[in-house]
Parts: structure tokens; sequence; C-alpha cells
């Protein structure tokens, strides 16, 4: 049918690089949700279960029960730094659910938990961009290259999202001009 997304090829092993990549992403803030709601630990179970499914576990009810938590948890934060931080947990925990859909959106999968990280540390230091940015750098380096294989097989991440957006598409372009050598 016309306007069906084409297919992606994704091995199980593929969702678990993915998600791998996205719980470190979500770690490197998580301090940043627990500093403002330390008795929450929905963010922390989102990203402890992506790591159970990075190593070796099942992709079911669980994970997706976690991200949901994490996002509830977002909702109840009383910083927007520590609602970016519990939105990267719930996107670490989302990230197993990579679609096979050859569609620009699922680039949120792979690269949101990394741009939440990112605007959860802008805000923690006032709204500095700059402090993003040197986040979804370091983020860059951390991409393994079965992530950004994975990443490159899809088309290039969507316009829109506001300032989260603009970072995945800063940290998407960064991921796609990186070679094997790289």
């Amino acid at each position: 049918m016309t306007g069906e997304a084409s297919e992606i090829a994704l091995s199980k092993q593929d969702l678990r690089a993915v998600t791998a990549f996205a719980a470190a992403c979500a770690e490197t803030v998580l301090e940043v949700f627990e500093g403002d709601q330390p008795e929450d630990s929905r963010p922390r179970d989102a990203i402890d279960t992506a790591w159970e499914f990075a190593r070796g576990g099942e992709r079911g009810k669980a994970l997706r029960d976690r991200a949901w938590a994490a996002l509830k948890a977002a909702k109840s934060a009383d910083t927007e730094a520590a609602r970016e931080a519990a939105r990267a947990a719930m996107s670490a925990a989302g990230a197993a659910y990579l679609h096979p859909l050859a569609k620009a959106t699922q680039v949120k999968h792979i690269l949101g938990a990394a741009a939440h990280a990112a605007r959860a540390a802008e805000l923690r230091a006032d709204d500095d961009r700059s402090v993003g940015a040197e986040h979804i750098e370091q983020t860059a380096h951390r991409a393994t290259p079965g992530v950004v294989d994975v990443l490159k097989r899809f088309p290039p991440a969507p316009s829109g999202g506001g300032r989260v957006g603009e970072l995945i598409r800063t940290l998407d372009a960064d991921l796609r001009s990186l070679t094997l050598a790289d």
C-alpha cells in the first residue's frame, strides 16, 4: 500500500545494544531526579529493567510497566530538570520497543534517552545550552558501532520536539557522520 513504511531488519541483539546505550545515557542524570524525589524509585527501576533486557532478559510487561511508571514519576517531579531525567529513564526502558519501521520517528527510541538526559543536564545548569551540547558530544563517543549501525538503518530524526528534538537531531547527525574508523 502507498504510504506504508518499509520494514527494517532488527535482531534481538540490535535491540539489546540500543537499550544498553539508552540505559547508560539515562544513568548519567538519574541523580537529578533522585535529588528532587529521593523516595521515588520509578526511574531507577526503569533503568534497571532496561539493563536486565540489554543483558539478556526478556522484553515483556516489566519493561512497559516500568517505562510508564517513570513517565508518571516525571509528572510528579518538582523541577523540569528532574522531569527530564525521569523521561530519560522512561526512554531507556522504551528503547527495547524500537519498531522495525523505516520511519524517522523511530529515531526517538534510539536517541530519546540521550536527548532527555542532555536536556536535564542543561536545565540543572540554569538552562545552559553549552552543557547540553557537551553532554551530546560525550554521548556520541559512548555510542557503540552496533548502535550507530542500527541508527543508520532509519531515516534521519524528524523535525519538531522543542529543545529535546534539537538535541536528538544534533546527536543523530553526529552519529551518522561517524565512520567505522571513528
